[in-house]
């Protein structure tokens, strides 16, 4: 699946960006901001799309933000989109990343292989140590 362009996609957070801590914020997903980082890089809009709100929900954009990602909207289709109770909370996205999915969430490099059919160039970790070989 080689995607376009300038999609929308739909991320969640606890499970999917962040190991599930509900309602705190868990550890990072290995590779979550880079890959995130990459698809803004290529033109996609993020949105946040999470069960969270009000301080959680500030509090995980926080988190998001202070590792490099900034979404194009949260919990909402576009930023100027008011929420209305007589509408469906359900939001318009071509793509979906969740770990409710069927199946689970796959490992972030192969989201990231699977909608661009590229491996990412990833940095490599520094070497621990005394010694440098």
């Amino acid at each position: 699946m080689n995607i376009s362009k300038g999609l929308i996609i739909a991320v969640d957070f606890d499970g999917t960006i962040v190991e599930d801590a509900y309602p705190g914020i868990g550890e990072a997903r290995l590779f979550a901001f880079e890959t995130l980082k990459r698809l803004q890089a290529d033109g996609h809009r993020l949105i946040l799309w999470t069960y969270r709100h009000g301080k959680r929900l500030d509090e995980a954009v926080a988190f998001c933000k202070d590792n490099g990602i900034n979404f194009y909207a949260v919990n909402q289709s576009f930023p100027e989109e008011t929420f209305k109770n007589d509408v469906s909370r359900k939001i318009h996205a071509d793509l979906f990343i969740d770990d409710r999915n069927i199946g689970g969430i796959l490992g972030w490099g192969e989201i990231y292989q699977m909608l661009t059919n590229e491996t990412p160039q990833l940095p490599k970790p520094k070497k621990k140590g005394w010694f440098k070989f």
